[in-house]
């Protein structure tokens, strides 16, 4: 059997013998610092190394991607709600401008864009390339380098140009295809690999670095030529600086060209720290193939560690040196695998996150054992009661994923790399990768896992690889079953969670029940503890439903599954049994201030200081206990009582809800609930609010998609005191049956929703819907649109309390943050909610008893300065249908957090002109810290 396996891997690793970098390019680049354009002759040598002819060859153009608003990379940035492209002129965009394409005996030759792929070139040749033959193609064209606003590559305001992907490269090519592949901003070009000359032309006493080997310089007039060479590489950088920028450390292995940003860190520790981080990657994975690396600011900008930036400076949590460290170690990681190994970056992305999270994991174990995810802050006093402050470095990485995973938004990282959304692609698929690597290592012992990494390694000096190669050459090198870590961790969403079932102990032996609350079958580890300390640790294997094992006790006292998080799993609350008798809790009870990391041994009630304020209740202050830790759990509740020294009364909330994840299905989540309140609505009266309910949430297949649907069922009920200030006195009590649907769809250019609204009590029903447009023009003008229309089913009472709201509804289910709801006059009448009739001015005709129907637009005409207009058909008991209208201006300071309207001409007539006018001013402020995290978390999610 090892001599089988012996002969597996020596035949991958021997498969191919040939130098097999066969393209070869010859680019001469004059570049023009003032007009951002590179003018390019390019001379392409392609070799036809697969076993078809060619009649075409695809060339990579990426840079050709900033050139329109409608390009792949376009909507990747519309999508994730990045302005700034849309937005920009365009000198600030880039595009290639193709002059010529010659190929054999001066013949010019027919090249296309693929509607699709506007950042690829097509060439049809006049004769098919054959096997093992080569094509000579002569190219001419012009570079326009676009600003690096968008993606950090492209020209500055100093002067300086990080280029990257920048002119035309050979599409690579397998399985007898061209992979067509557009930018999306991901780094993850598949060039085929080429040998390159470069002679790049530029004005004197300009500093160029790159990851090519500089071979003579020649000065020549104002300017100066850099000769430039490098073998067997899919792309190299190039910076051109007014500036010296970058330093260079040599050692044995290769050069480190690096302007990492550190200055209380001296140049003799960085060097110490840099050999250090060279050899370890060395020794794990194996020699750099190039001469010389790249490791820049730029790039770890792109691709940060997230946590470290994330805390104030002040707090000082990590070393200088530590910080320097790690950006170095996460930044020559990436850029070491992304020059080294010749997979597909954008189907097999997996592999080349899963070795950079698994090489820094192991990296800090080996290194840095005692450090805390928080660094310094755990040492605080006032801290160290917090599991955030506690938990390991390497601990974040679950808990990253996890974050996710509760969501139900986690995916499988073994797809494409353009179907994640943005935190997926940048930070939980990343983490859960080099868990799954850490996990299979810990399974697989012995270093398995390591010797398989270098063999892989190797053979991609030879020849490029698939994931396939990975898999054979890892099951090559073990007799254990590993199918699961492809199956499941790789290519599944399947989520991992085992718990205890019963166990039955004796003085040497435990029979343990193990449960799979999951579909997941993959290895579980099982620790057995005495006195806190660990004396036994099984692999169990094939746990399907429920298995039950017998094991020798060894004198333990507690039982632990997966205690050291080497399983990236679902849930740990349910690993712990303790044998110590019937009365001792296995998660005893831990109060905690404000919020915390789940903590995996405690069941947890976090107390908070609450404080709210409204214009009846005044300032109220109170505790709020809830159980909501920083990962969504199924089951939560929330209650809020808080004390209004205004009416010297207890006022507050409280909530529970249930939340039914569906993993495969677009009805992907149900959330029952049941939530009250009690807070004034008037100086001398309360209401108390309970409202049961159930929500079926809907989204698309490809979680990208921004669409969102859902059915929200609710039964609302409401106890009102009597008071003297509010319009209505007759429906002091009532309930309400709210059946709604809901789909919207949002990214920067386009949005668009739409809801439907069924209201049914004794006193009336009624009928609504609602639609919202938003889109914005190539011209960077922007045009908001609202329909609005509802109509009584039935009405059987004289109140206005229900009718539909022209301008100010009335709020009668109590949804809306009203700061003081019943008031007709002063400043808190000036609020605005847009909701039902969405009107801005105050009209005679405030409420309509029988139907409504109205438009509200505004337009753009300066930035977040828009004209508005609402106009409208109202028709009350009684009375014809009348026609109403407003217009006025609209500061869009923040599109539904923070506007304010200015009145102009209406109904009423001039309102600019009217008395008291600044009472006519309309403003929307939201303060909700819940409501205002939406803003900052779309793009991610």
């Amino acid at each position: 059997m090892k001599l089988f396996k012996f002969i597996v891997i020596l035949l991958i690793l021997l498969s191919s013998v040939k130098d097999y970098a066969q393209h070869r390019i010859v680019l001469k680049a004059e570049v023009d610092l003032e007009t951002k354009i590179i003018a390019a002759e390019q001379e392409l040598d392609y070799y036809n190394d697969s076993d078809v002819p060619l009649n075409a060859i695809v060339l990579n153009d990426w840079n050709n991607a900033y050139s329109a608003k409608d390009t792949p990379l376009a909507r990747r940035f519309s999508d994730e709600f990045t302005r700034s492209f849309h937005l920009a002129n365009d000198e600030e965009r880039g595009n290639t401008n193709i002059l010529s394409i010659i190929g054999p005996e001066y013949t010019s030759l027919h090249y296309t864009r693929p509607p699709e792929h506007p950042d690829l070139v097509l060439v049809t040749l006049q004769n098919p390339v054959m096997p093992h033959q080569r094509i000579r193609l002569k190219i001419t064209y012009l570079i326009k380098i676009p600003s690096d606003r968008f993606t950090r590559y492209g020209y500055n305001s100093n002067g300086e140009m990080n280029l990257k992907d920048w002119f035309l490269m050979p599409a690579r090519f397998q399985d007898q295809t061209f992979t067509t592949y557009s930018n999306e901003n991901l780094d993850d070009a598949a060039n085929a690999a080429s040998d390159y000359t470069l002679l790049l032309t530029v004005p004197k006493n300009k500093e160029i670095t790159s990851d090519l080997n500089q071979i003579r310089t020649e000065e020549k007039a104002e300017k100066t030529i850099y000769t430039f060479e490098g073998k067997n590489r899919h792309n190299f950088s190039l910076v051109i600086s007014p500036f010296i920028n970058y330093s260079s450390y040599k050692n044995t292995i290769t050069e480190v060209v690096t302007d990492i940003k550190s200055n209380r860190v001296t140049e003799i520790q960085k060097a110490i720290l840099i050999d250090k981080i060279v050899l370890f990657v060395n020794d794990n994975v194996g020699g750099f193939p190039h001469e010389k690396i790249t490791v820049s600011q730029l790039d770890y900008d792109r691709d940060p560690f997230y946590g470290l930036n994330q805390l104030p400076a002040f707090l000082a949590p990590f070393s200088d040196d530590f910080l320097y460290e790690i950006k170095f170690l996460k930044t020559y990681t990436n850029n070491f695998l992304k020059s080294s190994l010749q997979l597909d970056p954008r189907k097999e992305n997996w592999i080349y996150d899963g070795l950079q999270m698994y090489l820094i994991i192991k990296y800090i174990e080996e290194n840095h054992p005692d450090m805390k995810m928080m660094g310094n802050i755990s040492k605080f006093k006032l801290l160290k009661s917090f599991y955030l402050t506690n938990i390991e470095f390497n601990g974040q990485f679950n808990y990253l994923y996890l974050l996710m995973a509760r969501k139900n938004l986690d995916q499988p990282i073994g797809d494409a790399k353009t179907t994640f959304i943005k935190f997926n692609e940048q930070i939980a698929g990343k983490y859960k990768a080099g868990l799954s690597f850490n996990y299979l290592d810990q399974f697989l012992g012995d270093a398995t896992l390591t010797i398989a990494i270098t063999d892989f390694y190797s053979l991609n000096k030879k020849q490029q690889t698939t994931e396939y190669d990975f898999e054979t050459i890892l099951k090559s090198r073990t007799d254990k079953n590993i199918d699961w870590f492809f199956n499941t961790l790789v290519h599944s969403r399947e989520l991992i969670d085992y718990r205890f079932g019963n166990v039955v102990r004796s003085k040497d032996s435990l029979t343990v029940t193990v449960e799979n609350n999951q579909k997941a079958t993959v290895p579980i580890s099982l620790y057995g503890f005495k006195n806190g300390k660990i004396v036994f640790k099984e692999w169990l294997e094939n746990i399907k439903t429920d298995s039950t094992f017998t094991i020798p006790r060894n004198g333990a006292d507690k039982l632990a599954l997966n205690y050291t998080d080497e399983v990236p799993e679902y849930n740990q609350r349910n690993n712990w049994k303790s044998l110590k008798g019937f009365f001792v809790p296995n998660r005893p009870i831990k109060f905690n201030l404000m919020k915390d990391l789940e903590h995996p041994y405690y069941n947890q009630i976090f107390y908070v200081p609450d404080f709210e304020y409204n214009l009846y209740d005044g300032l109220a202050l109170g505790m709020r206990l809830h159980n909501k830790s920083l990962l969504d759990k199924p089951f939560s509740y929330d209650v809020t009582p808080i004390f209004s020294f205004k009416t010297q009364s207890l006022i507050g909330s409280a909530s529970v809800a249930y939340n039914q994840q569906i993993r495969d299905s677009r009805l992907y989540n149900i959330r029952y609930g049941m939530s009250s309140s009690y807070y004034h609505y008037a100086p001398d009266a309360a209401y108390l609010k309970l409202t049961p309910s159930v929500t079926f949430r809907f989204r698309e297949e490809n979680l990208r998609n921004n669409k969102k649907r859902f059915i929200g069922l609710r039964y609302v009920m409401v106890d009102r005191e009597k008071s003297i200030f509010t319009m209505d006195k007759n429906n002091e009590n009532y309930s309400v049956l709210d059946i709604r649907y809901g789909s919207t769809k949002t990214e920067v250019t386009n949005h668009f929703s739409f809801l439907t609204d069924v209201q049914v009590s004794n006193a009336f029903g009624k009928f609504s819907g609602q639609l919202e447009y938003r889109h914005l023009f190539d011209n960077n003008r922007q045009v908001n649109l609202r329909f609005y229309g509802g109509t009584f089913l039935y009405r059987k009472t004289d109140s206005d309390f229900f009718s539909f709201a022209t301008d100010r509804p009335t709020d009668y289910l109590f949804d809306y943050n009203y700061y003081g709801r019943s008031e007709s006059s002063g400043l808190f009448s000036q609020q605005l909610i847009i909701a039902e009739g969405g009107f801005k001015s105050k009209l005679d005709i405030p409420y309509a008893n029988q139907w409504i129907t109205t438009v509200n637009g505004s337009f753009n005409i300066w930035n977040w300065i828009e004209l508005y207009g609402d106009a409208g058909m109202v028709k009350n008991k009684y009375s014809d249908p009348k026609f109403i209208y407003d217009s006025g201006i609209r500061l869009n300071l923040v599109t539904d957090y923070f506007e304010l309207y200015f009145p102009v001409y209406s109904s009423n007539g001039w309102e600019i002109a009217q008395p008291n006018y600044n009472e006519k001013i309309r403003f929307i402020v939201t303060i909700s810290p819940g409501t205002l995290l939406n803003l900052f978390t779309r793009k991610w999610l």
